[in-house]
């Protein structure tokens, strides 16, 4: 599987004849040319996100289209369950770092290819470590992973006066399935609308309700989520947040699901269904990934050598009852929380009525926002003053009572800013109070 001059072969023609002349469906700026090539398999650097079912699609396809500078970063080890789909993996892997054997698996079978793993979490790297790529490529099962790629990127645009300076956009180019169905898109920060901006695309997570999961469960499901939501809050066991990814923690929601269901005489709760109920996954098919990894490869192809106009800028695949394809312009969000340059106020009619706990159920219930466990400061005076955080328990106690205080009691004012950071993002959001009359609203 080498290149050309390893095996001999005229392996890249067909590429060739892509990148060294014009054709019907070029970009208008692209110049036919033999260092097109070149740049691909030396210079250009393309980071992939997620070394799953996609993410695996998504790698073979990039080195077998003549990338070869290559990142992929993924927090996952392997799984018994992966390997009917993530072909880069086998047996003797289990345990051992998703990124790490795919990038060695990649390396070993493609000459000159150089493949760098990162078995770690995507917010473990800075914006340092994400502008040394031209692409990024987005394989993941996680909305909240999602939006805060996507925030980084949009962290890393330069404006001079208001206008957008063209060379710190770095694209990126998402893909997603959910059974049989699967979309593709491209995302060229500052320019078209980014994951926020199409945030109600994304379908609501699946909740049961609190009377039938505490009263009358009929599910392997209800047990799940009862521990999940009741027992954990209240016993705390590692005196932590629950981590889907943490296998100590996903062993206790199985053990104390298992004896809830057996108090109810509900079978079918195995170690594969917590994982799925905690972390909301939903089943993969391995011909939707191919589909959906082939599109975004091309993609990316398409936006390195200019050779093709790119995808604008949203493409739905469904294969449920035969093929279907749809492709139509997503729209930037006038007041968009991450790449709008309009700043966030919520008005208020009565400050001193209006809680904090408000403000804080307006972040993680409302479709504007859909936070998942946003910790909220101020300053006043010149001075920092934590509001509410979340981040550890002994903080989410010791600031738990403001929740209860109105805005005027904790000293919030007309024009007061409160900054948020939250999961979904890598940056802090500024929001500003408006103290007004009439009902309270978003803007």
């Amino acid at each position: 599987m080498g290149d050309c001059q390893d095996s001999g072969q005229k392996r890249w023609d067909h590429l060739r004849k892509v990148l060294e002349r014009p054709g019907p469906f070029c970009h208008p700026d692209f110049e036919p040319s033999s260092d097109i090539l070149d740049f691909i398999m030396t210079a250009c650097k393309v980071l992939v996100v997620g070394a799953g079912g996609l993410g695996c699609e998504v790698l073979k396809n990039l080195v077998l289209m003549g990338f070869k500078q290559i990142h992929i970063i993924d927090m996952d080890t392997v799984e018994l369950s992966n390997l009917n789909r993530q072909f880069l993996f086998r047996r003797k892997d289990i345990g051992c770092s998703k990124a790490e054997v795919a990038a060695d698996f990649i390396n070993k079978r493609v000459s000159g290819c150089h493949v760098t793993p990162h078995f770690r979490m995507i917010q473990d790297y800075d914006d340092l470590f994400y502008r040394e790529f031209h692409i990024v490529v987005c394989g993941l099962d996680s909305i909240v992973a999602r939006r805060w790629v996507n925030g980084m990127l949009v962290s890393l645009l330069n404006y001079e006066d208001g206008v957008l300076d063209q060379t710190s956009v770095i694209p990126m180019v998402d893909g997603g399935t959910e059974g049989f169905k699967g979309n593709a898109r491209v995302i060229l920060p500052g320019m078209s609308a980014c994951v926020e901006c199409t945030l109600d695309l994304y379908p609501p997570q699946i909740t049961y309700p609190l009377c039938t999961i505490a009263n009358t469960p009929r599910l392997p499901e209800h047990c799940i989520e009862y521990v999940k939501v009741v027992q954990w809050p209240k016993e705390n066991p590692f005196r932590t947040l629950l981590d889907g990814d943490e296998p100590q923690h996903v062993s206790w929601i199985y053990e104390k699901s298992l004896e809830r269901a057996a108090q109810f005489n509900i079978p079918g709760v195995t170690y594969r269904l917590v994982q799925g109920v905690v972390k909301n996954i939903i089943p993969a098919v391995a011909s939707t990934n191919a589909v959906i990894a082939g599109i975004c490869a091309t993609e990316v192809f398409k936006i390195a050598t200019s050779c093709c106009v790119p995808l604008n800028n949203y493409l739905v695949f469904n294969d449920v009852d035969g093929i279907y394809t749809y492709t139509y312009e997503a729209e930037k969000k006038e007041n968009c929380l991450v790449c709008s340059l309009i700043p966030q106020t919520i008005t208020v009619k009565d400050p001193t009525k209006m809680k904090l706990k408000e403000i804080y159920t307006l972040l993680t219930d409302s479709a504007q926002y859909r936070m998942k466990r946003p910790g909220l400061t101020t300053n006043i005076n010149g001075k920092s003053k934590t509001l509410y955080l979340t981040a550890l328990r002994c903080l989410e106690e010791k600031t738990r009572p403001n929740l209860s205080k109105t805005l005027e009691e904790l000293g919030l004012s007309d024009g007061s800013e409160i900054l948020v950071v939250d999961d979904t993002s890598p940056n802090t959001m500024i929001i500003r109070l408006k103290y007004l009359s009439g009902d309270v609203e978003m803007n």
